[in-house]
């Protein structure tokens, strides 16, 4: 479907819930919204299938690393997952941003998930390594040298053997009107007194498509098309 007016990427698009005096109430209501959002939006179980399954260990727990977790509806969720399988994975999830921190820490805690106020680099220079490194909805975040920032970062936080896979929205006409359709008649209910719909719709605008992708990422890394509407960038070294 032609993109019209999406035809050129929004980066001046403002999320609602990244502005620093936005309504507590609400930004606490969108972190506790994430979790449905991304059980429709994300694929997580495509995601575990594709990138986590393969690489579970037997010997060892699998490290995993969530950048920009947010709420931590992800990392939750896998640390469940993978105990319901009798699997083993630690994942850490970090985010610089204060509040999702506070909010993520004041949940009851989930064995194999731990978090942490952080950003990439602060892994880096500590010589961390992760045998999965994960984000989701961040990179509609980023400018072209931030992108170039994670992307190197991501690079030096994986171990050898291990995957990056940063998954985001596509930007499409599709996707936004999905989005726009899909989530009015939860306004009312469900998403009410949240940003999730006007901060989702803004998400959209921002984000990149595939063909602007693709030559914006160094050797070795590749970008893949997902659904819904979903861009994932992976490297495997």
């Amino acid at each position: 479907m032609p993109l019209g007016p999406l035809r050129a990427r929004d980066a001046s698009a403002r999320e609602l819930m990244d502005e620093p005096g936005c309504d507590p109430e609400a930004l606490e209501r969108t972190y506790a919204r994430f979790g449905l959002v991304n059980a429709v939006v994300s694929a997580p179980g495509a995601v575990r299938r594709r990138w986590i399954v393969p690489r579970l260990r037997a010997d060892r727990p699998l490290r995993v690393l969530d950048v920009g977790t947010g709420g931590a509806d992800l990392p939750r969720s896998l640390a469940r997952w993978a105990a319901s399988r009798g699997a083993r994975v630690e994942v850490l999830g970090i985010d610089p941003e204060p509040r999702a921190i506070a909010y993520a820490r004041a949940l009851p805690p989930v064995e194999g998930v731990a978090l942490r106020q952080a950003a990439t680099g602060d892994l880096v220079a500590e010589g961390r390594r992760f045998d999965v490194v994960l984000s989701n909805h961040v990179l509609h975040h980023l400018a072209p040298h931030e992108l170039g920032a994670l992307l190197a970062d991501s690079e030096r936080l994986v171990a050898p053997g291990g995957v990056v896979v940063h998954g985001d929205i596509e930007r499409s006409m599709l996707g936004w009107l999905g989005f726009a359709v899909g989530t009015l008649p939860l306004e009312p209910t469900i998403l009410r007194g949240s940003f999730i719909r006007a901060d989702g719709l803004a998400s959209i605008r921002r984000s990149w498509t595939a063909a602007e992708l693709a030559p914006a990422l160094p050797d070795g890394w590749r970008v893949r098309r997902a659904v819904p509407s979903r861009l994932e960038v992976v490297h495997e070294p």
